[in-house]
């Protein structure tokens, strides 16, 4: 096999163990979720205990990367998509940490009464999994467009949370028995918000991975 062959096998299975990555931390945060809307601890359980798997591939994933860069000198399209796999599975691995975040919390939420409704947390949740998801396809199809889209979510994530903020500060101020579920509820929300902040950072590396376009901190090039 030539070198160049040998090359684009390793970049091809970058490629594959990335997906694989997105799968189980779509899969993590999914579950994270439903175990606290259920409830269900044993699917929180699960999440948790799935932690392992995903953390050994962020550094197998890496460590091909790097491989990938000491092998030769790539172009600079494979570069970048070198240099944006590596930060994707960084925040792919953070969303899998959220994602425990939230399961950590759900014995501290349901061993007390039940703050009723959850307020926003189900729609935040659905929209943050949307947002990963729309992240990962953009990867995966190099669509720069679905990509920008994605950024603009983030806004409505951000005004879900300062009303679940608000809407537990209300509920502890009320009713003193559920000031430990509710403060857990904005450490959720919290988590569901960071969950977003990966998800926008991945899309913002595709569009760099794509057409070598930093929007990082510029709004204006995102639209």
């Amino acid at each position: 096999m030539t070198m160049h062959r040998h090359f684009e096998t390793e970049l091809e299975e970058l490629n594959r163990q990335l997906l694989w990555m997105g799968g189980l931390v779509e899969r993590s945060l999914q579950n994270a979720i439903q175990a606290l809307v259920g409830p269900d601890r044993k699917l929180a359980r699960e999440v948790i205990e799935e932690e392992d798997a995903i953390n050994a591939l962020q550094v197998e994933i890496d460590n091909r990367a790097l491989r990938l860069l000491a092998l030769q000198q790539p172009m600079a399209t494979d570069l970048r998509l070198i240099t944006a796999a590596m930060k994707i599975n960084s925040d792919l691995e953070r969303i899998g940490d959220q994602s425990v975040n939230i399961a950590q919390g759900i014995d501290y939420i349901l061993d007390y009464p039940q703050v009723k409704p959850y307020a926003d947390i189900p729609r935040m949740g659905a929209i943050a999994q949307e947002m990963v998801h729309a992240a990962l396809d953009s990867f995966v199809q190099r669509n720069v467009e679905q990509a920008r889209a994605v950024l603009l979510r983030d806004d409505e994530v951000d005004t879900l949370r300062d009303q679940i903020y608000r809407q537990m500060l209300t509920h502890m101020a009320q009713h003193s028995k559920i000031i430990i579920p509710a403060f857990q509820l904005t450490l959720v929300a919290r988590n569901l918000e960071r969950v977003a902040d990966h998800a926008t950072n991945i899309a913002e590396d595709v569009i760099y991975m794509v057409v070598g376009r930093d929007v990082r901190h510029h709004a204006l090039d995102r639209r």
